[in-house]
């Protein structure tokens, strides 16, 4: 396994929640992101590891090939791949996204 499958590997299953997108939390650099951002700050989580995947095109790909989802962001709960945006949205409209946080011990 590359160095990059192993950072990726790493980052998600030692944190509760990771976020792979555009930019940061405080300047998304693409609309999706920042609706994903939205959407977590809704819920009130407030610890969650960003990781900016413009900083490495390495790490950009690679995240892409570690879930075989082709598109970012990509939110991981508990180590888990929940999904992209729209995946995101569905799942904090019905609810289902709080209590994935919760049963993850992420929200209070």
């Amino acid at each position: 396994m590359s160095e990059v499958q192993d950072f990726i590997r790493e980052t998600v299953t030692e944190n509760p929640v990771v976020l792979f997108m555009k930019g940061t939390a405080q300047a998304p650099q693409c609309g999706f992101s920042a609706r994903t951002v939205q959407i977590l700050r809704a819920v009130g989580l407030s610890q969650v590891v960003i990781v900016n995947v413009l900083d490495d095109a390495e790490v950009r790909q690679g995240i892409k090939d570690y879930s075989n989802w082709p598109t970012i962001p990509q939110l991981y709960i508990k180590g888990e791949f929940v999904g992209g945006s729209d995946i995101v949205s569905e799942m904090y409209e019905n609810g289902e996204l709080e209590a994935m946080l919760r049963e993850a011990g992420a929200l209070e």
